[in-house]
């Protein structure tokens, strides 16, 4: 199994607010180029949504279907890649103090990913966890940092004289 952890410098609630996003997705995951929800509401459990896989001029059409969700805590996704078969992937949230430790564990379920399943398989999920990571890290940090530093701005007060006759 390929378990891969990264302390995101951000709320969980704010790294959850990314990954329970369908139509986002493809902004975290590596190997994707678009996502949309397809059933269901996403995260919810029972929900998909579908994903393009660029692969030179040809364009796989997959889908990730939740099989369970905490909200907030945890997210377990299934996804469905085609001829390679299907794999389990885990996604925990832990307050870490201020912050969150995201933690991603990935298996294969069936198919070709599954019977072909070894140390070297293991070290590419590794590498494509690594990567998917620290996409997630900076899309959340990024947006909790444009949120901090948006100018804020006053409410509107009545303009002098206004309304007067």
């Amino acid at each position: 199994m390929a378990v891969r952890h990264r302390l995101i410098k951000v709320s969980p609630s704010a790294v959850w607010a990314v990954l329970a996003d369908g139509h986002r997705y493809a902004e975290w995951v590596v190997g994707t180029s678009r996502s949309e929800p397809v059933r269901g509401q996403w995260p919810h459990q029972g929900a998909a949504i579908r994903f393009q896989v660029p692969l030179g001029p040809l364009r796989l059409v997959n889908e990730t279907v939740v099989r369970r969700c905490e909200e907030g805590v945890d997210l377990e996704l299934e996804a469905h890649a085609g001829p390679l078969g299907t794999a389990r992937i885990a996604i925990e949230l832990r307050p870490w103090g201020e912050h969150c430790l995201v933690i991603v564990d990935e298996h294969p379920l069936q198919g070709a990913g599954g019977r072909l399943h070894n140390v070297g398989f293991e070290a590419l999920i590794q590498i494509r966890h690594r990567t998917m990571l620290a996409r997630l890290a900076r899309l959340c940090e990024n947006e909790v940092r444009q949120a901090r530093e948006a100018p804020r701005q006053a409410p509107v007060q009545g303009v002098a004289g206004a309304g007067h006759a």
